[in-house]
């Protein structure tokens, strides 16, 4: 006998992205949505809260309309409502987390609250199955974590940031360079360009850590341009930008490689938003190549910035586990994985 197809409508709403997605059995993209809000944040050099809340309100609608279009489905042929409760910005999980248990209690349809950082992990599965035991190198704006995963739904942190995530990083270094918001992209298409050639700091921490610090590593970076400015000497953006890179990383892929051979997994997952660096994700590759029994998987880019579909192939996972959430979920922008 074969088993009923499960659809999980995945909504999306922890920071700058209006998404909306459908998934069949987690695994195949049926309609994905994002509406951006980029260009109204670009002036301002970085997201603001009360900006991102109205453009929810304003997209919400639309980016579900557009998703069930999309699909060519009915909302009664959903099996569950994913959406993130978390972390993010309080005000702008809110839209998503109220439409979501609006559509959940208008249709009797199950609920399900999916972790942020589940669903950026969960963005590989949309494009091959996972391996246990597996780590995810997660780099984000706000998040630059390392997790152990022995199964589906356990997350072990194994390494997290103590200060400045590898994406605020790159933000605040682009904005030393006068390069416009979001940094990620400009640096990595100006350090192209560039030679490493200026000596910056890798934080490496203690022995046996799998932590991250930028903090020391962005001031690093202000303070050579500050000292050059005051010298009346010129640094080319193009090898600050390269030379910035290339400590990050250098400690990025370091600290993946050392983990993967510590806990003997068979694949590693890379997620998140600076998933998209196209530094990061070749020094991963090269790295990766030298353990023969580990497989490493990338997301396409479509799937490392935020979006829907990776909260709907999430859910499906704890949908399929029995997790449900009530009516009383709501927002939790300091969520703990």
């Amino acid at each position: 006998m074969s088993e009923k197809d499960i659809f999980v409508l995945g909504i999306e709403t922890s920071c700058d992205e209006t998404a909306a997605a459908i998934v069949k059995n987690g695994r195949e993209i049926v309609a994905n949505v994002v509406a951006s809000q980029m260009e109204s944040h670009q002036r301002f050099g970085g997201v603001v809260p009360e900006i991102a809340s109205r453009h929810h309100v304003e997209q919400i609608t639309l980016v579900l309309e557009e998703t069930m279009k999309q699909a060519n489905m009915n909302v009664s042929e959903i099996d569950a409502i994913a959406v993130t409760e978390g972390p993010g910005l309080v005000g702008a999980l809110l839209i998503g987390v109220n439409a979501a248990k609006a559509l959940a209690f208008a249709h009797r349809i199950p609920l399900v609250g999916v972790h942020h950082i589940a669903g950026h992990i969960y963005a590989n599965q949309l494009v091959q199955d996972m391996k246990f035991p597996l780590l995810a190198l997660v780099v984000s704006g706000g998040h630059t974590e390392l997790i152990y995963m022995k199964e589906h739904g356990v997350f072990e942190v194994i390494g997290e940031t103590r200060d400045d995530a590898a994406g605020e990083a790159y933000d605040k270094v682009a904005r030393a360079l006068q390069l416009p918001y979001p940094g990620g992209p400009h640096i990595d298409r100006l350090a192209k360009q560039g030679k490493p050639t200026i000596d910056l700091p890798r934080a490496w921490l203690e022995e046996g850590s799998y932590d991250f610090s930028f903090s020391g590593l962005k001031s690093a970076v202000i303070n050579t341009l500050h000292n050059a400015k005051q010298r009346g000497e010129t640094i080319q953006p193009e090898d600050m930008a390269a030379s910035f890179q290339a400590s990050v990383v250098e400690v990025l892929v370091g600290k993946t490689i050392q983990a993967a051979a510590h806990y003997d997994v068979k694949q590693i997952l890379l997620a998140g938003g600076v998933a998209a660096n196209e530094g990061l994700r070749t020094q991963l590759q090269k790295q990766v190549e030298q353990l023969p029994e580990v497989e490493l998987v990338i997301p396409p880019l479509s799937l490392c910035t935020d979006n829907a579909a990776m909260i709907a192939a999430a859910g499906t996972v704890l949908f399929q586990q029995g997790k449900r959430a009530t009516m009383a979920l709501n927002a939790n922008p300091s969520l703990l994985l």
